[in-house]
């Protein structure tokens, strides 16, 4: 009864990174978004910061709480409720781990006496860290822990309500909106249109038309970067829906 049926074929991101750093020698590489308790926060850290070595400084971590109760259970020691605590306690261990030498920490969820972390992250003081999630709890989690806020799947009239709230969560925080970037995950299925979870068409769904004015609206909204990709079928629809939309959109855009 678990429910993945619907799910497209997954690989473990923290080893398929370790593929594509050996493989790139100037994209960037990162997560949208890795579940953090599911993973000890310290091993976590340590295995980010070699990626960061090796790929000369082009480690990303997107990092979410996590919604599938059922996998928590499977893959987590702790509550699901306590998901967002156990997450926020995670990322300050992922900063003290990335600035390298003696860390220790003591928290609610997780503590460790002192050790020693070397190296430190190549990128000073870690490597960008993107919150993903949409709710008021993962907005006041990027103005306290993030680089940037990852949005997923909404459309520009909800996107405008929640940079609103982003604005004031970040002053509220002592921190200012410039310093922070805006992604956006789009679920790309060109050619069909797909209801979504915040909208009768989800962006990134139906002609290339619509596809592109979505695109042009989350760029006017100040978005900096859309992350794609195709939800369901085979590597090789993936892939075709990937390179019709570099060559349909991107490549005229």
């Amino acid at each position: 009864n678990f429910p993945t049926c619907f799910s497209d074929p997954l690989l473990e991101p923290v080893a398929t990174m370790g593929v594509l750093v050996g493989a790139t020698r100037h994209v960037r590489i990162g997560t949208a978004a890795l579940i953090m308790p599911y993973r000890n926060p310290v091993l976590l850290a340590r295995m980010m910061v070699t990626l960061d070595q090796f790929s000369g400084g082009r480690i990303v971590l997107g990092a979410g709480v996590g919604w599938l109760e059922e996998e928590f259970k499977v893959l987590a020691s702790y509550d699901f409720a306590k998901r967002g605590r156990v997450t926020d306690e995670y990322l300050e261990i992922f900063k003290a781990i990335c600035a390298g030498g003696k860390v220790s920490f003591r928290g609610e969820t997780y503590a460790f006496d002192a050790i020693f972390s070397s190296p430190g992250s190549l990128q000073r003081p870690h490597p960008p860290i993107l919150i993903g999630g949409m709710s008021n709890a993962a907005l006041r989690r990027v103005a306290r822990h993030g680089n940037g806020w990852l949005a997923v799947s909404a459309p520009p009239e909800v996107l405008r309500e929640r940079l609103v709230l982003l604005e004031r969560l970040t002053a509220e925080a002592g921190r200012q909106r410039k310093d922070f970037s805006l992604a956006y995950k789009m679920f790309l299925n060109i050619g069909e249109a797909k209801a979504g979870a915040f909208a009768a068409r989800e962006p990134g769904t139906g002609s290339l038309a619509e596809i592109t004015d979505d695109i042009k609206q989350l760029f006017d909204l100040g978005f900096e970067k859309i992350i794609v990709r195709h939800r369901g079928g085979s590597a090789e629809i993936q892939i075709e829906q990937i390179d019709h939309f570099v060559t349909e959109i991107v490549a005229k855009a």
